[in-house]
């Protein structure tokens, strides 16, 4: 059975991530969606907010499981012995930010490779960052992510 996981801050999830998420579970057995930290950002949800967030816009995919990651990413990855780590790219931006990672995690990983997906062109321009800029100066995110998150931001408000 091939386990990969798909980690990232999700604050909040988007349609690319989803996207992603959708054809990582057409690839692998199992996906798991792991809500990490990110030093650099001030979040905007807590993580149960995230995990919820997810569970309810990816909830008719039937291989999949989401779970926080408040750790170090390296020894969650090796305590559940994921075959492959999925990454996407939308740009050069990415890539460059990424494969520093992938080859530090090279070494971190115990019997884990990172696979790379490009973001389909239809959601290439969508980053968290920009969803919450925008929603926070009141403009339409509603192209942007599912339903329910816009609701659970709708909910926590600008």
């Amino acid at each position: 059975m091939s386990k990969a996981v798909f980690t990232g801050s999700f604050d909040p999830v988007h349609l690319g991530h989803l996207d992603i998420i959708k054809r990582s579970a057409n690839m692998y057995d199992e996906i798991t969606v792991a809500v990490t930290v990110n030093l650099d950002k001030k979040s905007m949800f807590d993580f149960d907010t995230r995990v919820e967030m997810i569970k309810e816009a990816c909830k008719d995919i039937k291989n999949i499981k989401v779970e926080a990651c408040e750790g170090l990413r390296a020894d969650y990855v090796n305590k559940n012995q994921f075959d492959v780590e999925v990454k996407s790219l939308r740009n050069s931006t990415d890539f460059n930010y990424e494969l520093p990672l992938a080859q530090m995690h090279a070494k971190l990983y115990k019997n884990t490779e990172t696979v790379f997906l490009m973001t389909d062109p239809a959601y290439s321009y969508i980053s968290s960052n920009q969803v919450r800029q925008v929603f926070s100066l009141g403009g339409d995110v509603s192209m942007m992510v599912h339903p329910t998150t816009l609701s659970i931001m709708n909910k926590k408000g600008k």
